[in-house]
């Protein structure tokens, strides 16, 4: 018979068993949940990469004129182009396949100067303007077809985007710009407008936080002190609205906004008002729009939160001499910070990017980022601006997760 095996040897045999079984569980895990990772890589996470590099990416002018964009690297922006610029303009325009894409390159020059655009296509409608030409006599052409070429912003637009990448776009969408010399500047007070913008997003998601806080506070209260069966039943009460189309309740409250609508009959019914409270296409009825819609997405995270309250603590903070309503603000109210917190940061960033509801309720100067995202894709097709604005908004969803997390930290750390 075989000596007995001591306990020592079987020590790191089951020591490397144990290893490997906890190894075909990790691996069995991430099996798992690997499609989701794959759907989610593909559906959120490519975009998202796609959309900023097309907010950095300059390809039609650096893909048309390239040969141009190399003759102007040495250019110093102050004096005419030299000779050989002509030349190579005129070799770049030629090799343009399509009427198209000379259309893509004269709208993309249009947008840093005006009168680009008519200018790139009379060009290139005239070619040829002659074979084996030198530099001068392809400057000398150019000049007889149109004398704009000899004016400098034009090549200065060429210059300056003659690079595959360009800051442009996001300079553009905070009001900055570089100017001939490269330089960073500030627009004109007459050129700026996304500062507007960006402050008109800001303040109505604000507001629109405010009020879903202060109207879904004592709601969320009055539920979690009802019994079970009655919370259930106002939960369905407020989940309702999830069940209709935003289009639907947007197009029922330009019914109830109207000046002949039941919200202004009832006003001048009680006596309020004499005659009918502009409620439409204004900031006003854009707000209570937006109150309505996001009402629940503050209800549900505060109602979550004051469940797990124990009520006995404010019946602890009376029986100690504290008066009724400021032991609920001092015992209360502090613990239902986090509730309020995510739900106040997942309306707001919901709210900073609405489109549909301002675009049906609001005037012109009600108008949101998201509003002109659609307008530079869908009407001035310019996919670089659209995608700049874009990832303003991700930058300030990001920065206001960021501030939440820390927030969170600093409370569960005092708590």
């Amino acid at each position: 018979m075989a000596p007995p095996t001591p306990h020592g040897a079987a020590g790191p045999a089951l020591a490397v068993q144990l290893r490997r079984v906890e190894r075909r569980k990790r691996l069995r895990a991430m099996a798992l949940t690997l499609p989701l990772l794959l759907f989610l890589a593909v559906t959120f996470l490519v975009p998202l990469g796609a959309l900023l590099v097309r907010a950095v990416e300059n390809p039609e002018v650096a893909g048309t004129l390239g040969r141009t964009g190399e003759t102007l690297a040495g250019w110093d922006r102050k004096t005419a182009p030299p000779d050989a610029a002509y030349a190579a303009l005129l070799a770049d325009l030629t090799a343009i396949p399509e009427t198209a894409q000379a259309g893509v390159l004269a709208r993309r020059l249009n947008s840093e100067i005006g009168g680009a655009r008519s200018l790139i296509m009379s060009t290139y409608r005239a070619l040829p303007l002659g074979t084996g030409l030198s530099p001068a006599q392809a400057k000398e052409k150019l000049l007889a077809h149109d004398p704009r070429w000899a004016e400098l912003p034009y090549w200065w637009a060429i210059a300056k985007n003659s690079s595959r990448w360009t800051p442009d776009y996001l300079l553009t969408a905070v009001d900055l710009k570089r100017d001939a010399q490269g330089d960073i500047v500030r627009v004109g007070a007459g050129e700026a407008a996304f500062s507007d913008i960006l402050l008109r997003t800001f303040s109505i998601s604000a507001i629109v936080t405010l009020l879903c806080i202060a109207l879904g506070y004592p709601l969320a209260y009055w539920m979690s002190t009802l019994s079970e069966r009655r919370a259930n039943l106002m939960m369905i009460l407020v989940l309702l609205p999830f069940w209709t189309s935003v289009l639907v309740r947007i197009a029922a409250w330009i019914v109830l906004l109207q000046s002949n609508g039941l919200v202004n009959r009832f006003l001048m019914f009680t006596g309020l008002t004499d005659m009918p409270v502009p409620l439409l296409f204004n900031r006003l009825g854009v707000i209570i729009a937006m109150v309505h819609i996001l009402l629940p997405f503050m209800i549900l995270p505060l109602y979550s939160v004051m469940k797990s309250v124990p009520t006995n603590y404010v019946r602890a903070a009376v029986s100690l001499g504290s008066a009724p309503l400021a032991a609920f603000f001092r015992v209360y109210v502090p613990q239902t910070y986090p509730g309020m917190a995510a739900g106040g940061l997942l309306v707001f960033i919901t709210s900073i990017g609405y489109y549909v509801t301002p675009a049906l309720l609001g005037g012109p100067g009600d108008q949101m980022l998201s509003y002109y995202v659609a307008q530079y894709t869908n009407v001035e097709i310019n996919w670089g601006m659209a995608c700049a604005l874009g990832s303003v908004l991700l930058t300030a969803t990001l920065v206001l997760y960021a501030f939440y997390r820390r927030f969170a930290k600093a409370e569960l750390s005092l708590g």
